[in-house]
């Protein structure tokens, strides 16, 4: 609280009213306001819920003239547009019919001094990254960020009573008159972006300490500064607090904490205890992929690529299947919550500590191990550890000749199983001990036909991967999952337009999938990959989508089958459940190779919803990741253009042709999937049109 004195300053919201020099201002800029507006301002806001007679205004303001009600309505009406009340209905002053009118927002009086101290609570935020989207798209990024502000950061300010006390080119500081309200803001915002509400990612700091309040109204101090220092040092996407603000709201909340311990920060002469905040009472802390990641309701794992101990980089395949073994068979748990292998292998070659792990991928527990391979014997060694405490919860050691590998992935899956989820019933542990062939060459091939396969986006890598597959299915003519892959690798060549789409290569890519299914109807990579394949190859969209759907039921872990729906579901014309499967694809995978499709997947969601501006946003955040992606680049053209944004779509478009010189806004469905609506892929073409494609 500040020193007792003279009341001279009124705060409300974002302004405040300076009765000594007659200003009004917002977040320490002064508003345009009239000599009587000014005076009618301040008496309804020295009387906060009381309802003031127009008479009794009119008397006050006017008190040497005479003047008809319509000069009060007129300079209410002024002040209302300086205060921008009335938009969404009227938050500081309203209107009793035929009465007169009331300052409904609450106000706080401050004493007209040069300095003023009082303790406050501090929030601090900024946008990830915000430089380098700038200069990938200057006006989407600056454009999304303002929406946030307007749609998200201020509504929300003002739902927990915040003041907004400046803005910066990518941040935001504002003062709460608790840390409990502070909090509140904060997790809203940050629950919001996770959501998939906006393709930018803000980091959030928390202090509660003494501030200076200056004659402009402006606050300094280390209870600024030291929210500021926390804001720099917290994981994107995540919200970090100091000791004060945790004691304050520990225990108040539905959300849990994670000691950092000591901070050293930057002009601050004595360390400052920290605490990331989690989004569950049971939660891992938000972490560093943008999402507020909070733990499933359910076990949750990520299986670390195992360690090839081999001496043979040759076998650096044979280590890596064997991970994704454990993986898919962990995935068939409807039980389970299971990282997808894609970000996993994010940190094959890297060392990294288990909590880190835990904190970026939003999972309780963490598999890791190694694999030695000798002659015709194989040696697996595994250990379980709980990521939010580093304690080891199983580790064993499984020895074995080759001919027993698939026994040996059977008894590390359920070992797993068995100490992160001891309820599993024995019934679901014997339907995790499958075997995708039973030949192990044809299995070593199609391996390396997998980590080819991985190298999304390279075309002689696909061409490579999509002849071993095929050599796999002349070892093993009965392996389906091989089949499948292969039909996927056609429509690798679509998605990329490496493909010429002759009639031949149609009827392969339908020859693979159908034998695929006919093989195995109930494994859920099969179902996924021969359905994507018939639906953008062939296009056959409705099996597709129905395999896709079967998918799903089987394994609900199965990151790219939500991918896929997500796409199925723009070309059937539902784009905001497009968004949900995408956004679950992203969760179960948020580092995998995959990420630039998903994130241009949402854009494609976003454009046919009429939302240029975020489809541009994401489309922007895709190319960051791979600005060769054409899908991304299409989009971002067509978004741009739509919203008015000529040049930058003149710009992509350029970078198109340069990426396809075939394409033209004449044989754009051919490299599209199967649109089932004629009026979006009328409004595709439109927006390419808009950006400069020749016809």
């Amino acid at each position: 609280m500040s020193s007792s004195g003279v009341h001279r300053t009124l705060r409300f919201g974002p302004f405040e009213l300076l009765s000594s020099k007659r200003v009004l201002r917002r977040d320490g800029v002064t508003l345009s306001l009239g000599s009587r507006a000014f005076d009618i301002l301040s008496y309804l806001a020295e009387r906060p819920g009381k309802l003031i007679g127009k008479k009794e205004l009119i008397d006050h303001v006017w008190s040497d003239v005479t003047v008809e009600e319509g000069s009060l309505r007129v300079h209410v009406a002024a002040i209302r547009k300086a205060l921008e009340d009335g938009q969404f209905g009227n938050r500081y002053i309203a209107s009793v019919k035929g009465r007169g009118y009331s300052f409904i927002e609450s106000v706080v009086r401050l004493e007209d001094s040069t300095e003023q101290r009082r303790l406050a609570a501090i929030l601090a935020a900024d946008v990830v990254g915000y430089s380098a989207l700038l200069q990938r798209a200057e006006e989407a990024t600056y454009a999304e960020f303002e929406r946030l502000k307007r749609e998200v950061i201020a509504p929300s300010l003002s739902r927990h009573e915040g003041r907004l006390i400046k803005t910066t080119g990518d941040g935001a500081l504002a003062e709460f008159a608790s840390p409990l309200a502070a909090m509140r803001c904060a997790v809203e915002i940050q629950d919001h972006l996770a959501s998939g509400g906006s393709p930018l990612r803000l980091r959030v700091g928390l202090n509660l300490g003494d501030v200076i309040v200056g004659q402009d109204g402006d606050l300094y101090g280390d209870g600024i500064t030291i929210a500021v220092r926390l804001e720099g040092i917290t994981d994107p996407g995540g919200i970090l607090i100091s000791e004060k603000v945790y004691s304050e709201v520990e225990g108040k909340l539905d959300v849990g904490f994670e000691d950092r311990g000591e901070q050293r920060l930057k002009n601050i002469s004595k360390p400052v205890r920290a605490y990331a905040v989690c989004t569950g009472a049971h939660s891992a802390p938000i972490s560093k992929l943008g999402a507020a990641l909070s733990l499933p309701d359910k076990p949750s794992i990520a299986v670390l690529p195992f360690q090839n101990m081999s001496g043979d980089p040759e076998q650096e395949f044979f280590a890596d299947g064997m991970v994704e073994e454990i993986i898919t068979a962990l995935s068939r748990f409807k039980a389970l919550f299971v990282i997808a292998r894609n970000s996993s292998f994010t940190y094959k070659g890297r060392a990294v500590e288990v909590k880190q792990v835990g904190r970026e991928l939003g999972v309780r527990y963490v598999l890791e191990g190694s694999v030695r391979r000798s002659a015709n014997r194989v040696r697996i060694t595994g250990q379980l550890i709980d990521a939010a405490t580093g304690a080891h919860l199983w580790a064993d050691r499984f020895d074995g000749g080759l001919g027993d590998i698939f026994d040996l992935q059977d008894q590390v899956t359920e070992r797993v199983v068995g100490a992160i989820a001891p309820a599993v019933e024995t019934a679901e542990i014997e339907r995790a001990k499958y075997k995708t062939t039973e030949s192990l060459d044809a299995y070593a091939i199609y391996l390396r036909g997998l980590a080819k396969f991985y190298q999304y986006g390279n075309r002689l890598a696909t061409a490579e991967a999509l002849r071993l597959f095929n050599s796999a299915i002349e070892l093993d003519p009965e392996f389906a999952v091989a089949y499948s892959h292969a039909s996927h690798c056609y429509a690798h060549a679509k998605t990329n337009s490496w493909s010429s789409g002759t009639a031949d290569e149609l009827a392969e890519a339908s020859r693979l999938a159908q034998r695929a299914l006919e093989l195995d109807k109930d494994d859920a990579w099969v179902l996924c990959g021969s359905g994507w394949a018939l639906a953008l190859v062939v296009r056959d969209l409705g099996v597709g989508t129905s395999l896709v759907d079967r998918a799903l039921m089987l394994n609900s872990n199965l990151a790219e089958a939500w991918r896929c729906s997500g796409w199925m579901r723009i070309w059937l014309g539902d784009p905001k459940l497009a968004i949900e499967h995408f956004a679950r694809a992203m969760r179960l995978s948020p580092l995998g190779r995959w990420l630039v499709d998903i994130q241009s997947g949402i854009a494609h969601a976003h454009f046919f919803l009429d939302r240029y501006d975020e489809a541009a946003s994401w489309a922007a955040i895709a190319l960051q990741n791979d600005p060769d992606f054409q899908a991304g680049v299409r989009i971002s053209a067509a978004s741009n253009a739509m919203a008015g944004r000529t040049g930058e779509a003149h710009e992509t478009v350029v970078r198109l042709q340069r990426l396809n010189s075939a394409l033209r806004v004449s044989n754009l469905k051919h490299v599209l999937g199967p649109y089932r609506r004629a009026e979006d892929l009328t409004r595709y073409e439109e927006g390419l049109r808009k950006a400069g494609l020749p016809e």
